[in-house]
C-alpha cells in the first residue's frame, strides 16, 4: 500500500527539484542512456567508458534510479527504463538535447537570478550579461549549437501530436518562420508528398541544414537566411511560427506577425504553435515555461485570447485554437 505524501514532504520534494535537473543533465552529457540501451552495465564499466569517477557515478545513477530514470540491478548494474529511453540520442522522441541544455551554466545562472527579475521586471539574462540571449548566442557557437539541438529534440518530441491534431495537408507551400534546423518542416514534408516548404531562420542557424536532408525532402525544400524582423519569404499558403512568438514581449511579437502579414497573400494562414497558458491552478508546464521566458529570452506565455488579440492587431482574422496531445496548440489566423 502506498503512503500518501504529506504536504511537508511534497513541498520539500518540489524545493529540491533542481537536484534532479542537474542529475539528469549530467547523465545526458555523459551519454549514459545510450550506453545502457541494449543491456545492463556496471557502474565500473560506465565510469571507464565516460571517463568518470566510479564511486561518484554510482551515486549519481542510484539517485536517478530512485526516481525511475534508470533501474538499479544487483552488482551495481544499471539498465534502461521508459524514461531513460527518451534520453537516448537515437530515439525519434528524444529529450537528450533539452536535458543536456537545461543544466548548462548559462541557463542555471539565469534561473539563479529569478529573484532580481521578480523584484524589478528585468530580464535576468540581460541583467547578468548586458545583452539579450539572441545576441549572446550569435557570438557563441557552442551555446548556439546546444540550443539548436535542444529545440530540435523538443520539436521532434511533439511533431506526431501536431500532425495528428491539425490538417497541414491542405497547404501546398509552408513557410517555416524561425524554423531552426527544420525538424517540424521536414516532418510535414515527409508526411505530405506534394507539399513544398521554405525554411527561414538566421543565416548562422540554417547553415549546413541542406547537407543533412534526405534527398526526397531536399528537392521540395528551400532554405533562406534572414531576420523575421525585416522580411520573410512570400508565396506561402501557411506561415508557421513554432515556439517563436512566446520568446518576445507584445511589441516584438506584433512586429514579427506584421512582417508575416506583409508577405502573406489574402487568404493565407498564419499558424502560431505555442502553449496555452491555461486557467489558474493548472498547466504547470506552461506557467513555469513562462518563468523561463522571464529569465532567459524575455518573452512570455499567453492565453488563447491573448494570441487572438495579437493576430488581429497584425491584420489576421483569428479562426481557431487547435490543442494537441502534447499540450502545444496551433493558433490560426487568416490574412484578410
Amino acid at each position: 500500500m502506498s503512503v500518501e505524501e504529506r504536504p511537508l514532504d511534497e513541498l520539500r520534494r518540489l524545493a529540491n527539484g533542481y537536484q534532479i535537473t542537474q542529475a539528469i543533465h549530467v547523465a545526458a552529457t555523459l551519454g549514459i542512456a545510450d550506453l545502457v540501451a541494449d543491456e545492463p552495465r556496471s557502474s565500473d564499466d560506465l565510469a571507464a567508458e565516460t571517463g568518470s569517477d566510479e564511486r561518484s557515478l554510482y551515486r549519481l545513477l542510484r539517485a536517478l534510479a530512485s526516481v525511475g530514470v534508470f533501474h538499479e540491478e544487483a552488482g551495481r548494474r544499471f539498465s534502461s527504463t521508459p524514461l531513460s529511453d527518451h534520453l537516448r540520442r537515437d530515439t525519434p522522441e528524444t529529450l537528450y538535447g533539452w536535458a543536456a541544455f537545461a543544466g548548462r551554466p548559462l541557463v542555471w545562472r539565469s534561473w539563479g537570478d529569478l529573484l532580481h527579475s521578480v523584484r524589478t521586471g528585468e530580464n535576468a539574462f540581460r541583467h547578468l550579461h548586458g545583452k539579450d540571449i539572441w545576441e549572446y548566442r550569435a557570438h557563441d557557437p557552442v551555446e548556439r549549437a546546444m540550443f539548436d539541438q535542444a529545440m530540435t529534440d523538443v520539436t521532434r518530441g511533439i511533431n506526431r501530436s501536431l500532425l495528428t491534431a491539425y490538417d497541414f495537408g491542405r497547404f501546398s507551400t509552408v513557410i517555416d518562420v524561425g524554423g531552426g534546423r527544420g525538424a517540424l518542416l521536414v516532418a510535414l514534408l515527409e508526411a505530405h508528398a506534394t507539399m513544398r516548404g521554405v525554411l527561414f531562420d538566421r543565416p548562422e542557424v540554417v547553415e549546413g541544414v541542406a547537407d543533412a536532408l534526405d534527398t526526397g525532402v531536399a528537392e521540395r525544400l528551400r532554405i533562406v537566411g534572414g531576420s523575421f524582423f525585416d522580411e520573410v519569404p512570400g508565396g506561402g499558403d501557411a506561415y508557421l511560427l513554432k515556439a517563436i512568438i512566446h520568446d518576445w514581449e507584445d511589441s516584438e511579437a506584433l512586429a514579427i506577425l506584421r512582417v508575416c502579414r506583409r508577405a502573406a497573400r489574402p487568404g493565407a494562414s498564419v499558424l502560431v504553435v505555442d502553449r496555452d497558458l491555461g486557467a489558474p491552478n493548472e498547466n504547470p508546464s506552461a506557467k513555469f515555461g513562462d518563468l523561463n521566458m522571464l529569465v532567459m529570452p524575455g518573452g512570455c506565455e499567453r492565453t488563447s485570447v491573448e494570441f487572438a488579440a495579437l493576430l488581429a492587431a497584425a491584420g489576421f482574422r483569428f479562426v481557431g485554437d487547435t490543442p494537441s496531445s502534447s499540450g502545444w496548440h496551433i493558433f490560426e489566423g487568416v490574412a484578410e
